[in-house]
């Protein structure tokens, strides 16, 4: 059995995660107060900023404790000598997938907070432990490399500020420990636990999962090696995107190249025009692959016509090789 971390031992990979925002980033802390966050928040005020931190907790109306919680959190944040912000998601709730509503609805207060009090980086306190449900979750759900990758420990959430999980390869345990060393008294959330949401019913199968041979560790590996690859593709798609590309102001591209490259290659081409385009929202993976294996490739190959529209954007391959994505024009009302 592995021995528990010891408290000096836990201080130093904290400092170690954090050092890198501390010295040169205006952070904003999102601390629900839970043991992840608040140990975050703790250890960040501990070791000290180059720019004044603040801390950001969303009240996101789903449970009658979360105002009280928030104000806890307030109290905790004042008593280390931050400032402290109650981020509230007001308006009607979805009755299915609240989690995922929930998740978006944070980021964009976070983000809209952050704005407003000229933070660069919002910190999280994602751990070892969520990279590993996140992967599982997405193996249930046929993702594909993208995907499998997991959570990033730094992406772009608005221009001029990205979010970062420094705490994204130390398990929870750690966090757990640093809470007990230094006396805090996080707060748990019941919905951690409860069986209605598809993360609290993979959770709580993770030791029988483990016990087969999937352990957290293996699924973290899983999600560092698909980073690796979907970093090399989308570097690939994106210079030959580039390359392809005939016009600066719409989105047009070379077709004849397109039916040599391979399909990993052609569907990040595609999705990349998509967005270039213009299409909104997120993007299925099920319906790029049928776009482009059942309807462009065969279309390339046999030098044919195609007009298709997904997202939004209406996809248009014309018989001398020119491939553009436009915004569909609007569907006509019936007179």
């Amino acid at each position: 059995m592995n021995a528990a971390p010891s408290s000096h031992g836990i201080d130093a990979t904290l400092a170690a995660a954090l050092k890198p925002y501390l010295e040169s980033c205006r952070l904003l802390i999102a601390v629900s107060g839970g043991p992840d966050s608040t140990a975050l928040m703790h250890a960040a005020a501990r070791f000290g900023a180059v720019h004044p931190i603040q801390v950001a907790t969303v009240d996101h109306r789903l449970r009658t404790e979360g105002h009280a919680e928030a104000l806890s959190v307030g109290l905790a944040a004042k008593s280390l000598g931050l400032s402290h912000h109650i981020l509230t998601w007001d308006g009607d709730k979805p009755h299915r997938g609240i989690q995922a509503a929930a998740r978006d609805a944070r980021y964009t207060l976070l983000a809209e907070c952050a704005d407003r009090i000229g933070a660069d980086t919002i910190l999280t306190g994602h751990t070892a432990d969520d990279q590993a449900e996140t992967v599982l979750m997405r193996v249930l759900a046929g993702s594909g490399p993208a995907g499998l990758a997991g959570m990033r420990r730094e992406r772009v959430l608005a221009p001029g500020l990205r979010l970062a999980r420094p705490f994204l390869l130390i398990p929870k345990a750690e966090l757990i420990a640093y809470c007990a060393a230094h006396g805090l008294a996080p707060a748990y959330d019941p919905s951690n636990v409860d069986d209605r949401f598809a993360r609290a019913r993979l959770r709580r199968l993770m030791p029988d999962l483990a016990a087969g041979g999937l352990s957290p560790e293996r699924l973290r590996r899983l999600a560092a090696r698909m980073a690796r690859d979907e970093d090399a593709l989308r570097d690939a798609a994106r210079a030959t995107f580039t390359a392809l590309r005939i016009t600066a102001d719409v989105v047009i591209l070379d077709a004849r190249p397109l039916a040599a490259l391979p399909d990993a290659i052609l569907l990040r081409v595609v999705g990349l025009a998509l967005h270039e385009a213009g299409g909104g929202g997120a993007l299925r993976l099920e319906r790029l692959e049928r776009l482009v294996f059942d309807d462009l490739r065969p279309a390339l190959a046999a030098g044919a016509t195609m007009r298709r529209t997904l997202r939004g954007i209406l996809v248009d391959l014309k018989a001398e090789g020119v491939l553009s994505f436009r915004p569909a024009p609007a569907r006509r009302s019936p007179s």
